[in-house]
């Protein structure tokens, strides 16, 4: 696992999106599916983060919630990458 103390973001590839709805059961808090029927990031003001590519943060409570529904994640398509350089941790472009 990643450092506890690094800051991680996350963010969905909705082209790869299954739409299972897996990431939003894990962690309703950062997941969220929408009316599209793919699974978007949200960010603390409960906004869906619509643009390619964006991120919200991960909450260091919910990191084990987040890297479950990386792993379980049928479209491999859930991406997590430390803040301060954009390496990917978890999902399908890390190490």
């Amino acid at each position: 696992m990643a450092g506890t103390g690094e800051a991680l973001e996350v963010w969905i590839d909705q082209d790869l999106c299954t739409g299972d709805g897996i990431c939003a059961q894990y962690a309703p808090e950062v997941f969220e599916l929408d009316i599209d029927g793919l699974a978007y990031v949200k960010g603390e003001d409960d906004e869906l983060r619509q643009q390619p590519g964006e991120t919200v943060p991960v909450p260091l409570t919910l990191l084990k919630d987040v890297v479950d529904s990386v792993k379980d994640c049928p479209g491999d398509c859930i991406h997590v990458r430390r803040a301060a350089d954009g390496v990917e941790v978890y999902g399908p472009d890390a190490d």
